[in-house]
């Protein structure tokens, strides 16, 4: 007992910090300390909490940071809690808040430009810009494009009024660029964890509503986990489509991330996201080291691992678009790495209703989206010229009579008949790719390939 007892008292006292302090926080630490001791068992949390703070936390609750100490210590809590309510062992959860604070030390203090990142990982997009997306970037704000990190195009095609979520928006340079691109009936919420990010992203609102020459601001920015969109207010059904740009890999949780996308997301919504991906899982001495973490290494998911996560959650079959090779010239981490090798990816899952019959369809791209008039390059399976018809499988043409494509399309289900003489089959699953090393390393990297663009 006597042992427990200084525990005790310490959590007491971290009760009494947050008491004490609760009046000079922001409001989302106000709710979650609230949340967190009114609960049933906050005394046991609270006991786990300050055996974890005294061997990792220590210094920083004893430094002059009161708003500090208030969101290492609720953070804490709210993993605890979760620990329990899942059966998790408390370590697991300690480990997930150890990497949340290493990513934002790491985007938020140590990183100021691009050129302070060791590798590349994060600044070559797959394929060229289209000129549209070019054009628009020149109005982003130069601050902002500075302490930009992506690692890949995420610019969906048909976005006119539509409402879109940026799952570690960073600096906002996404988000600004989509929020031209949506107009004034549109609208994108950037969601990321680290202060600094977030107060770049704030500052230059105005700045882009006057250049885009809106009447009023289209975007807004919520500082939170993207494992926990709820926590910020994120309704279910309220956003037709998700992006994230070399983000999920530093999540500890990449399937909450998924499922919680999957969550705010429409009926026929879509998760369009770039990513860097593993063609191994990791060993554990590339998890744990902090600098592979920071530069989107060391957290990389396994490509077929995403197959199965997306299932899970009720996502669609990933649906690749672009891939290309990340080279690792760093001889120190070289060493690390080894034999494992990564790309940056993107892939386009969607949230096909419960209640949409599946059937093979013959359906005809009618070349209205702009940028895409010619043909509509949808995923590295499947191009869609104007004015061609052609036949899809029933997963393809379900995705397209629920999403925000269906206006851009004439659709004519087929049930069991065979397609017409002349009419163009797209790809049969057995001889599509999905695999994003097999794209990069292909004869046309990052685009889509020649046997798949026409028949």
């Amino acid at each position: 007992m006597a042992a427990a007892d200084p525990q005790a008292r310490f959590g007491q006292s971290v009760k009494g910090l947050l008491s004490e302090k609760v009046s000079t926080c922001t409001t989302d630490v106000i709710a979650l300390t609230k949340q967190i001791l009114k609960g049933s068992r906050s005394s046991e949390l609270l006991g786990q909490a300050a055996r974890n703070m005294v061997m990792q936390e220590d210094s920083i609750l004893h430094s002059e940071d009161s708003l500090r100490k208030m969101s290492i210590i609720t953070t804490h809590l709210q993993y605890q809690q979760e620990a329990i309510q899942k059966n998790l062992p408390l370590s697991e959860c300690s480990h997930d808040l150890g990497i949340h604070e290493d990513v934002k030390d790491y985007y938020g203090k140590r990183l100021k430009k691009k050129e302070d990142l060791v590798l590349n990982a994060c600044v070559a997009p797959a394929k060229a810009l289209p000129h549209y997306v070019r054009d628009v970037l020149k109005d982003v704000h130069e601050e902002v494009e500075s302490r930009h990190y992506g690692c890949g195009l995420v610019v969906p095609e048909c976005l006119e009024n539509c409402w879109i979520l940026d799952l570690g928006s960073g600096s906002g340079r996404d988000c600004y660029m989509l929020s031209k691109l949506v107009g004034e009936k549109g609208h994108v919420t950037g969601i990321d964890m680290t202060d600094e990010q977030i107060q770049v992203a704030q500052k230059f609102i105005d700045y882009h509503t006057q250049k885009f020459g809106f009447s009023k601001p289209n975007v807004d920015f919520l500082q939170g986990y993207i494992e926990k969109l709820v926590d910020v207010g994120l309704k279910d059904n309220s956003f037709d489509i998700v992006i994230s740009n070399c983000v999920v890999n530093l999540s500890p949780d990449k399937k909450a991330v998924l499922k919680e996308a999957h969550r705010v997301l429409t009926d026929g919504g879509e998760m369009y996201f770039s990513d860097v991906y593993a063609d191994c899982e990791l060993p554990e001495t590339m998890r744990k080291h902090k600098l592979l973490w920071g530069e989107c290494l060391g957290g990389a998911l396994w490509w077929k691992e995403l197959f199965k996560i997306a299932k899970e959650v009720g996502f669609s079959a990933p649906r690749l678009t672009t891939a290309s090779r990340i080279p690792v010239n760093n001889k120190e981490l070289e060493d690390i790495i080894g034999d494992c090798r990564f790309v940056s990816a993107t892939y386009r899952l969607f949230k096909i209703p419960s209640n949409r019959p599946k059937e093979k369809c013959r359906v005809i791209y009618n070349g209205s989206i702009t940028g895409c008039k010619e043909k509509l390059e949808f995923d590295v399976n499947h191009t869609f010229n104007e004015g061609e018809a052609v036949v899809v499988d029933e997963e393809t043409a379900a995705i397209l009579k629920s999403s925000r494509f269906a206006d851009e399309f004439t659709i004519q289900s087929l049930g069991k008949m065979a397609p017409s003489s002349g009419e163009c089959p797209q790809t049969k699953s057995k001889d599509a790719i999905v695999d994003p090393f097999e794209l990069a390393e292909g004869p046309e990297v990052g685009g889509t390939p020649s046997w798949a663009k026409t028949c």
